[in-house]
């Protein structure tokens, strides 16, 4: 068994430490667990790692990070010119477990190898990293974070000279290169000599960042008049967004923000909370309760690397309604578009970005303004690449992107979903429709009449392990191989297979059905855990209407997991 001999190389061979070597003494008699982190090497996906962290070969620790380093930086040597590896790495961190000392081991990887390492004193968000990767002129850019995965996890992403995460051509070259790499004790240690390679950044690069992030804003009048009143409570979900975003608020006019006290410092464990994603309703219990406590008339959350945002709004009732990822960015969609035409800002040329599983709602309101749509594969970074388009060809202008997970990018100062800058913006819409006396959920309503009632849902199954992505395969092949007629007695009209690299767009393990009532629904696992992921999307005349579709074609996707045996 191949497994057992990868762990029996671990306990024998000198170069892991001792502690490593008794935290696999300690599972000697657990043969599941011992095949579980030996089977294979942890993938380096699409941007980078992801795992849980322990010691074995398919988990996250000191060694596999200095192995995904050290194959970074020969993909580096190999195919830039010396002046643009002499450009550096710029590596950033957020507040897990074990974040600190991978940053440290990165740096010192990449020091090893000859190659520059820019490193933070402390946590930064995934949004400041992919800003200072371009403000430092850096070939590449490392985050380490697993951004709102449970504690246990931590992660790796690598950025390329664009400041978006890298694009599959590269992850792939890349990963042959770490894959290349079975020895251990060969990859480099830095030494006395290579130390200077590592450099430590101070506040400037906080300051330039947030001073771009300020620039934002489009309604400055709005923030001046009502700043002082309009009440935010505001939770980082215990990680990197509470320093820049209060920072950011405060200079650009909100002066009424509370913080979530148990939620506001830096913790690996997130104050109990099991998902500190603001997807997640419970990640914002404590927020919504503060806010009753205080009248207040939003609440905001950041995941742990401050690239995510939840919000929770207050209604005429007092109450506190969640919004979705595609209300939000639905709603920031008409309110970019309804600000800058007021200040004759909005470009002829201007074209929103959203992805293939992201609802139409902002769509539909920026056609409605005569904007051009133009979809994308799930990641921002194929977001990043049209910006990166745009200014190479200067055919286009960016006016916003988001997708469905909470992820949003307004300006182009970073090429990755920015939660310091959505905050803001977001923070000022609510201002804006509070200005006019109303609510930010009823400006929600407003839309829904005038575009349609837009309702979405996702299904995520957790299937973990050997048998579990198995089992994703196994589904995902039974729709790809199995014609369906209808769903929810509704025909479906046309299926999309991503897999074959159709629309322009790279190949990708996606399949979408389209049916005649206007509703749609994808399916795709997870590009970042052992999830399979169904996306249910329709349109209604009222709330009953698009309850009860979404109810029946999740009935439908259910009867087919079951006929397959999956639940």
């Amino acid at each position: 068994m191949e497994y057992m001999k990868q762990y029996e190389e671990w306990l024998s061979n000198q170069y892991f430490d001792e502690d490593t070597k008794q935290e696999l003494r300690n599972i000697i008699n657990d043969k599941k667990e011992i095949e579980d982190r030996f089977y294979k090497n942890l993938e380096f996906g699409t941007a980078g790692l992801r795992g849980v962290i322990a010691a074995g070969t398919n988990r996250i620790n000191i060694y596999t990070v200095r192995r995904a380093t050290f194959g970074l930086a020969n993909y580096i040597l190999k195919n830039t010119s010396k002046e643009d590896a002499n450009r550096g790495v710029v590596i950033a961190h957020d507040n897990r477990h074990m974040s600190r000392e991978f940053c440290i081991e990165t740096a010192n990887t990449l020091a090893a190898c000859g190659i520059k390492a820019y490193i933070f004193d402390s946590l930064r968000t995934t949004p400041e990293l992919s800003f200072a990767v371009r403000s430092l002129n850096c070939i590449a850019g490392v985050v380490i974070t697993a951004s709102h995965n449970p504690p246990e996890y931590n992660g790796y992403k690598v950025y390329w000279e664009d400041g978006a995460q890298v694009m599959p051509h590269i992850a792939d070259a890349i990963t042959n290169e770490i894959n290349s790499i079975e020895d251990y004790s060969l990859i480099p240690t830095i030494n006395e000599e290579n130390k200077s390679l590592i450099v430590m950044l101070d506040e400037i690069q906080d300051t330039n960042f947030i001073e771009a992030v300020k620039s934002q804003v489009i309604r400055q009048d709005v923030i001046t008049n009502v700043g002082k009143e309009f009440k935010i409570v505001y939770t980082p979900l215990c990680g990197t967004g509470n320093v820049p975003i209060r920072r950011a608020l405060k200079e650009v006019g909100f002066e009424n923000i509370i913080v979530v006290e148990e939620e506001e410092q830096p913790d690996s464990n997130f104050a109990g909370i099991e998902y500190p994603n603001p997807e997640e309703a419970k990640a914002l219990n404590r927020g919504i309760q503060l806010a009753k406590e205080n009248e207040s008339d939003l609440v905001i959350a950041t995941d742990p690397d401050c690239d995510r945002v939840g919000i929770a709004v207050r209604t005429s009732l007092g109450e506190y309604e969640l919004l979705t990822g595609n209300q939000i960015g639905g709603m920031l969609t008409n309110y970019i578009i309804e600000g800058l035409k007021e200040t004759n800002k909005l470009k002829d040329d201007s074209v929103l970005i959203k992805t293939i599983v992201t609802s139409e709602f902002g769509a539909d309101i920026a056609r409605e303004n005569d904007i051009e749509v133009m979809n994308v594969l799930t990641g921002f970074k194929f977001i990043g690449e049209k910006i990166k388009s745009f200014e190479e060809t200067n055919k286009n202008s960016y006016l916003f992107g988001y997708e469905e997970s909470y992820g949003y990018l307004v300006g182009t100062h970073a090429r990755d979903k920015d939660g310091v800058v959505a905050a803001i913006l977001i923070s000022e819409m609510a201002a804006y429709y509070y200005s006019k006396g109303m609510s930010l959920y009823e400006g929600l309503q407003e839309l829904y009449k005038k575009y349609g009632y837009f309702k979405e849902k996702t299904i995520s199954l957790t299937l973990k392990g050997i048998d579990g992505l198995a089992k994703i395969q196994e589904i995902i092949k039974y729709f790809r191989e199995n014609e369906i007629d209808e769903v929810n007695n509704v025909s479906i009209i046309e299926k999309k297979d991503y897999k074959d690299g159709i629309d322009g767009l790279p190949k990708s393990n996606v399949l979408k059905y389209f049916l005649n009532d206007g509703s749609w629904i994808a399916i795709r696992p997870s590009g970042t855990e052992p999830k399979l992921k169904f996306y249910i999307a329709v349109k209604g005349n009222d709330e009953d209407e698009s309850d009860s579709k979404i109810n029946g074609i999740e009935d439908s996707i259910n009867k087919i997991l079951n006929k397959i045996g999956i639940i």
